[in-house]
């Protein structure tokens, strides 16, 4: 089954290849019989983009035993890893050498290099590093006729054709296997200052931002929104949390500075901002880490989200963009309707105000049958979404689609650009043979 249990399925087999060339061998002799593949790294979707169908016609291809680190060269910053390796440990391979993979999400304790990449990650540092695609200089995919295209680079500028790297980056497994990557680093930061705001309205999360850009926009590594109803579902479900605010607020704000130089004074910067910011009365209360296990304390406020949701019941999952601008809009708006569609149903919205990213989570009601709930996903989906197009966003900011959405692609991407994609697959895969359910529809 897959992370949320939307799916169950079943498989005749799961291949573990350990190299690049035993997954070639293994796409190669599914192809030659006709033989569905599904990928699968740490199976951490929350579309069931990895889910297998249930009737046992597909087999589970796992990358997790090509969890190597091939390279690391802290001059050119890159690092070359295998597709099993989980992001975590990646990370920690790079802080060895004094580097950051700035690449964060919260899954990733489990989610490996090859999912993040087929599905564009983007996390908590978007904002400043951007989504995993920005984070690519290089690939090595098993193509779904056995080939393998060795594009490993760790060029910064290329123009020799068609850019193939960011074809199969975001391409949900549909196109290829990723086997390997090449990913730019950068320096380790030396200062980090955090603090967790408490704050009146979506509104005032959006000032607070605005007041950090201009002060110094190139110090935010991260800025996340939380409303009252997340927070409160954290302090329920997952032990050793706390809110080290007196005020109560129906939002909050966790912002992130960060700096490789020594000295910057980010404290300084993150006190002078939000004197400015209580003064003027759009900072209600705020508490400021003194050390790296308080720094902890305030993220795990935000990275539990997902797991206090999964044990309060039934969710449904917007993963949507807008605008920042729009994001308060967003965020008024969509739980008014949810609210008037299904009483007593507990909206949760949180995430990545910075990049305009909210994933806007419908918990169900108090001792409501989650069956009967989870029967209405399409329709709380598609309110949601309405109220995304009218601010010109997207139904899918970093989750990809997976086997939940595909049928909203023809709405959404209909006409010429579904047509690409779809001339884009059947070049590729002809047979359509590599991750079949999942993307288009």
């Amino acid at each position: 089954e897959d992370w949320r249990r939307l799916y169950h399925g079943r498989t005749s087999a799961v291949l573990r290849p350990a190299t690049t060339a035993e997954v070639a061998d293994a796409v190669r002799l599914c192809a030659e019989q006709g033989v569905p593949i599904v990928p699968q790294g740490g199976n951490t979707s929350m579309v069931g983009g990895a889910a297998v169908s249930e009737d046992g016609s597909q087999i589970i291809l796992s990358l997790s035993r090509m969890n190597k680190v091939r390279a690391i060269d802290p001059v050119d910053m890159t690092m070359e890893i295998e597709a099993g390796i989980t992001l975590k440990a990646a990370q920690e391979a790079a802080a060895e050498v004094g580097c950051l993979l700035p690449l964060s999400i919260s899954s990733e304790g489990s989610a490996q290099i090859g999912g993040v990449l087929a599905t564009n990650a983007g996390g908590n540092n978007t904002v400043r590093y951007g989504n995993a695609r920005d984070l690519v200089l290089g690939l090595e995919v098993v193509l779904p006729d056995g080939q393998v295209w060795n594009g490993l680079r760790r060029l910064h500028k290329d123009n020799t054709g068609y850019c193939l790297r960011q074809l199969f980056v975001g391409s949900e497994g549909t196109l290829g296997i990723i086997t390997a990557a090449v990913l730019k680093l950068y320096p380790r930061p030396r200062e980090i200052a955090v603090a967790l705001c408490a704050l009146a309205s979506p509104e005032a999360a959006l000032n607070l931002f605005n007041r950090f850009q201009q002060h110094d926009a190139a110090a935010i590594q991260a800025y996340e929104y939380m409303s009252r109803a997340g927070i409160d579902l954290v302090l329920r479900y997952i032990p050793g949390t706390a809110l080290p605010i007196a005020t109560a607020a129906e939002q909050y704000a966790l912002i992130e500075l960060a700096t490789p130089r020594e000295g910057a004074g980010l404290r300084a910067s993150l006190e002078e901002v939000l004197a400015a910011a209580m003064e003027a009365g759009v900072v209600l209360d705020a508490v400021i880490a003194e050390s790296g296990a308080q720094r902890a304390a305030l993220w795990k406020l935000r990275e539990e989200h997902s797991e206090a949701q999964k044990l309060a019941g039934a969710s449904v999952k917007n993963d949507v963009s807008v605008p920042v601008s729009k994001v308060p809009e967003l965020i008024r708006r969509a739980t008014d309707i949810c609210e008037r569609l299904v009483p007593g149903i507990r909206c949760v919205p949180f995430g990545h105000l910075g990049d305009g990213n909210i994933h806007l989570n419908l918990v169900q009601p108090e001792d409501a049958d989650p069956v009967a709930f989870l029967a209405r996903d399409h329709e709380l989906m598609d309110a949601v979404n309405e109220i995304v197009r009218t601010l010109d966003g997207s139904f899918s900011a970093e989750h990809g689609i997976g086997k939940l959405k595909p049928y909203m692609m023809p709405e959404w991407r209909g006409g010429a650009e579904l047509e690409l994609m779809r001339r884009i697959k059947a070049a590729l895969d002809p047979k359509g043979l590599l991750n079949p359910g999942k993307l288009l529809p």
